[in-house]
This record gives structure tokens, sequence and C-alpha cells, in this order.
């Protein structure tokens, strides 16, 4: 087969420019190998949506905060899912069935969505990253749902399964014009929205009330409290952050020159 320019070095074509999605990370403690050591980890599920949607991935672990200027250069973010939020930061005591606080990380990631609604960095928030984001708005969470005697169950009763919600969206939001009118989701949240955070609406219920969707009135934050990434055939959600992360890219990027070629080295250079 014939081949090209681009075909010998790839690099050499710039192509159409992927967004840059970052994805924060968390510490914990992992085996691989002969190794046990602390890690940052994030479930792979995330990467491949992303991937899949059309994105491209910058992994993101809880160390120093991200400056304004840095986070602008990310095409997009997605808050992930993970531990409890701190209830000091909604000026709650902790239920004796909140998980013990992850300070590095809330901090890191409301430093990171703080900077990214700044910078107008599109935002998609899932889970824990749903509750991060109605806390900084300034709103409450319901912090043991089972507590709760008109709600019904949000998690499976396997801690590493998925419970089955069916939602409702909430008509002319962003998430309605991804989703339709309502789907099956998976869920796993034993806390939930309770006092909507200002700047906020709701964008899909559960059929026992609970919210399951929030936005920003101008859909450049979309947050869920179920798991989009456990169902990889249904990539809407994601694809839609990507999709708004390309426009914004293409209005702050500048196009590569398309007789860019990229450094040799210097066995390539003696070919």
């Amino acid at each position: 087969m014939a081949s090209n320019d681009s075909d010998q070095n790839p690099a050499a074509d710039p192509g159409p420019h992927r967004a840059l999605i970052g994805l924060p990370t968390y510490y914990g403690r992992g085996q691989f190998g002969v190794w046990d050591r602390d890690a940052a980890f994030l479930p792979s599920v995330y990467v491949t949506a992303v991937t899949r949607a059309g994105g491209r991935v910058v992994l993101l672990p809880p160390e120093d905060p991200w400056t304004l200027a840095e986070v602008a250069e990310l095409d997009g973010i997605i808050l992930t899912g993970g531990d409890d939020v701190d209830p000091a930061l909604y000026d709650a005591q902790a239920h004796p069935r909140t998980q013990a606080p992850n300070v590095r990380r809330d901090s890191f990631e409301i430093t990171l969505y703080r900077h990214a609604r700044t910078a107008k960095v599109p935002v998609f928030a899932i889970c824990r990253g749903a509750q991060i984001v109605n806390t900084v708005h300034g709103g409450t969470l319901h912090q043991h749902v089972p507590d709760l005697a008109d709600f019904g169950a949000h998690e499976a009763e396997k801690k590493d399964e998925f419970a089955e919600v069916a939602v409702t969206t909430a008509p002319d939001t962003a998430v309605a014009g991804l989703i339709g009118t309502g789907a099956t989701v998976r869920c796993h949240h034993h806390q939930a929205i309770d006092r909507l955070g200002d700047g906020l609406i709701v964008s899909a219920h559960a059929a026992d009330g609970c919210i399951e969707a929030l936005e920003t009135p101008d859909g450049s934050m979309l947050a869920v409290q179920w798991h989009p990434e456990e169902t990889l055939e249904d990539l809407r959600l994601f694809t839609g952050l990507v999709e708004a992360a390309a426009r914004r890219a293409q209005k702050t990027k500048p196009a590569p020159p398309l007789n860019a070629t990229p450094p040799q080295t210097k066995a390539e250079a003696h070919r």
C-alpha cells in the first residue's frame, strides 16, 4: 500500500485537535507485580469513556493546586466519583456512616472547579463530583440516604455493584438535551443533594424525589449523581462534554501550522 509523509511520520500531520480533558485521581494503596505501594488511582472506565467520546485524557493527582492559568490550558474537566465529601465544607457534623474526609482531595478538586468556572472550562461532574459542585455553590448534602424514609435504594447491597434507578429529566435542561426525557441509570451513592447550591438548577430526579442531576443555567457545568462511565454503550453525556470542550479549544487555541514537524532525534537525522 502506498504511503505518504504523514504515514511515515504521523506526528508531522497535526490532524484535528482533540479536546484535552482533565480527570482528577486519588491516592490509595495498590498492588502490582512484586510491589505494594501508594499509587494515584482512577478506574479506567473514565479514561475509556472520554477516549471513545473523542477526547484525550490527562490524569490529575491531588498534589499542589493547579493555578488558574494552568486550568485554563485544559479544554474540559470531569470531576470523578469517590469517597464522601467532608461535611465541614457545608458546616455539618459527620454522620456515623460518613467516611473519614479526604481533605487533600477535597481541597484539590474545589480549587480545580473554581478555576474552571473562572476560565470558562466546561465541567462534567459525576457522583462525588456533583456533591463537590453543590457544596462549592453553598449547598448541603444528605449524609446517609437510607435514613430518609421517603427515599429508595440508591446503592446495591454489595459494595462493588450498582443499583438501577429510573430518572426523569427536567424539560429544557442541558441534561435533557443529551439523554432525552429520562433513562435508567446505574447508581452507587449513600449521600445525596439536600439544599441545592446557589446558581444551580435541578435537571433530573429519581421517582422518590432524590436529585439525580444538576447544572448551571448556561449548561457549561453538568453534574449527575449516577455513574455514566459504567454504561460505555451510551456515551451521550461524555460526548456532550467533549464537544463543548472542543468548541472552547477552537476559540482559545491556535491551530498548528500545516507544515509543522516535530524535532528529530540524532538517529532520525542521520537516516
